[in-house]
């Protein structure tokens, strides 16, 4: 590496520029030969001073240090970093948010309201533990909070400890594991398959009496959760519902534009984020039901798309409504939504209507017709036998039917928080417009200046910008410092190599066409591979446009745009991680076989 940095710095001075794309070789004698240099155009950023980023980067690396070791409250040795385990932060706000969107994601979900639910649902109380780290600006998970919080509250602290343990050694083992830790590394639910995936730990150690224990306990938990009359969900749905009157009466009350703020992000806590929250909850687990079936056998890989094909979500509705309803009528329940929900940079659908969605064309877009979801008597009766023998306590009609109110749950709850969310933010943009900042300017903030302002006599345009001037401050240092997707080891603060990860491949279709991107002309999108930094519900748009597939550099397996796409037969690829992304989005045409589970560049 000193060699390397010794050439490029030697280019750097020939040329008098740092913006290079250098290419070269190593010989087997060791030497480097340069073998060809081209300028790069890149944007003017402030960028934060060598001294400063190798302050930043020290006091991470001690920091990770520091939580290398043992903590009294918590299970496990030790603990890892990621941008995707556990609420994905990666995928909802960037992996380089700015101040607003970081502080509104904090707030809203990953400093208490996480832990609320997880509690509420039987798991342990981690209520005083914040779920999301900063690394200068940078979102990561701690992963030991995370899986701490997935062991049910009745097992008892030796079999805790040692779950944990093994969670994260298996996470370290397998880090490309690290967007899709809840399939494959934890086990937070019970499944009729629970007891064969299960053995996996007798390997480990644990005994068969820790595994009656331990699947004896999740399948209670499951139970209180998803159970036919008294399940947990049922109450959340009912939250979500009180929520949207609640947010009618503050915008038309009179209250200051700071109080409408604040209160619409503190009924959005306790209608919105805490009951979806649950209703994710809820729908992990569902899909998790599903799954079990088609591992067991009963569900073939066919069933599973028919069924997911079947669902009757918002987004699904959202596609429908754009080609009955009129434009007014459209933009009337649908405006609010925005690609980048914590976003205030992301322009709502009814602030930029024509750059996402074709107003002329009125003929419904393709959609592979999925078969018919339908069980026949052979599968009803095999569910039937397996709910009882494994003690869910549902019938096969009401154990479909949580499946499916589960994931439509969600989907309608997080539509539905994300008004209360989305108008709170075109409030701030105002109040930031009236003390003389910009759309921009305001997008540097911290949303904890309207508690401030709330619960004092302060200035607004003095708080608003002192908290700017601070927001951009540290801004800059973030857009300087690179760190790897899963921190295992302090020192890869310093030096680390982007790995490859294991894509989610979603339907069982295939397509083929040109490479784009959401910042062409949309007119343009038809018949291509889309390409998204992230599975955000704001891109549900991209289904209007006939795209022939999508891929998305961060996402999940159970996220928002891989329901979407298996609901709307799309086949697509969630969660490519930073190299195959960068790799294939170079491409002029890519061809994607989800059943192959492999995309090839072909030009």
């Amino acid at each position: 590496m000193r060699k390397i940095v010794s050439l490029v710095c030697e280019v750097e001075h020939l040329l008098g520029s740092d913006a290079v794309d250098v290419e070269f070789a190593v010989g087997r004698d060791g030497h480097l030969y340069l073998l060809q240099v081209r300028p790069l155009t890149v944007p003017a950023v402030p960028a934060a001073q060598p001294s400063q980023q190798e302050q930043a980067l020290e006091a991470i690396h001690k920091k990770i240090q520091r939580s290398v070791r043992p903590h009294p409250y918590l299970f496990g040795s030790r603990t890892v970093y990621g941008i995707m385990p556990d609420w994905n932060p990666a995928e909802i706000i960037g992996v380089r948010p700015r101040p607003l969107a970081f502080s509104l994601y904090k707030e809203l979900i990953t400093d208490n309201i996480w832990a609320y639910q997880r509690d509420n649902y039987g798991y342990r109380n981690l209520r005083s533990f914040p779920l999301l780290l900063s690394f200068c600006g940078l979102p990561y998970i701690d992963v030991r909070v995370s899986f701490n919080s997935f062991i049910p509250a009745d097992i008892e602290v030796s079999l805790a400890r040692r779950l944990v343990d093994y969670y994260i050694k298996r996470l370290v083992e397998n880090p490309h594991h690290h967007d899709k830790v809840e399939f494959d590394i934890i086990y937070s639910c019970y499944t009729p398959d629970l007891p064969a995936r299960l053995k996996s730990l007798k390997k480990e150690g644990f005994s068969d009496t820790d595994l009656k224990k331990f699947s004896e306990s999740l399948r209670r938990l499951t139970n209180g959760i998803v159970h036919e009359k008294r399940g947990l969900w049922r109450g959340d749905i009912g939250k979500i519902k009180e929520l949207e009157s609640r947010r009618l009466v503050i915008q038309a009350s009179s209250l200051d534009t700071v109080s409408k703020i604040y209160w619409l992000l503190e009924d959005c806590k306790r209608y919105g984020t805490l009951p979806f929250a649950g209703l994710a909850r809820a729908a992990f687990i569902a899909i998790q039901l599903l799954r079990s079936l088609e591992n067991i056998g009963v569900f073939s890989r066919a069933d599973y798309a028919s069924f997911m094909a079947s669902l009757n979500t918002v987004s699904s509705r959202l596609t429908r409504d754009l080609f009955h309803l009129s434009k007014a009528e459209f933009l009337r329940h649908y405006g609010h939504l925005r690609p980048g929900s914590y976003d205030i940079l992301s322009p709502r659908y009814d602030e930029t209507p024509d750059r996402y969605f074709d107003w002329s064309q009125k003929k419904r877009p393709n959609k592979i017709q999925a078969r018919p979801f339908r069980l026949n008597s052979k599968q009803s009766k095999q569910i039937e036998i397996l709910l009882g023998e494994h003690g869910l306590d549902h019938s096969v009609e009401s154990f479909f039917y949580f499946i499916r109110q589960a994931i439509e749950g969600r989907e309608y709850a997080k539509f539905i928080f994300s008004r209360s969310l989305s108008d709170a933010l075109v409030l701030f943009k105002g109040l930031s417009e009236k003390c003389g900042f910009s759309r921009e300017e305001s997008s540097y903030a911290d949303m904890e200046c309207v508690g401030r302002l709330y619960s004092s006599s302060l200035e607004a345009s003095q708080v608003l910008g002192a908290s700017i001037e601070e927001g951009r401050r540290r801004y800059a240092l973030t857009t300087s410092i690179s760190l790897p997707p899963l921190i295992v080891d302090a020192n890869e603060v310093w030096a680390f190599e982007i790995a490859s990860c294991e894509p989610n491949f979603v339907t069982l279709g295939s397509a083929e066409g040109p490479v784009s991107s959401e910042k062409e002309d949309k007119q343009r999108l038809k018949g291509s591979v889309l390409f998204l930094p992230s599975a955000d519900p704001g891109y549900d748009w991209i289904f209007s446009r006939s795209i022939a597939g999508f891929i998305t550099m961060y996402g999940g397996a159970n996220s928002h745009m891989a329901i979407r796409a298996v609901e709307m037969g799309v086949p697509a690829v969630i969660g490519a991680g930073e190299a195959l992304y960068s790799n294939w989005s170079r491409a002029k045409r890519v061809r994607l076989d989800c059943a192959k589970r492999q995309v090839t560049v072909l030009a």
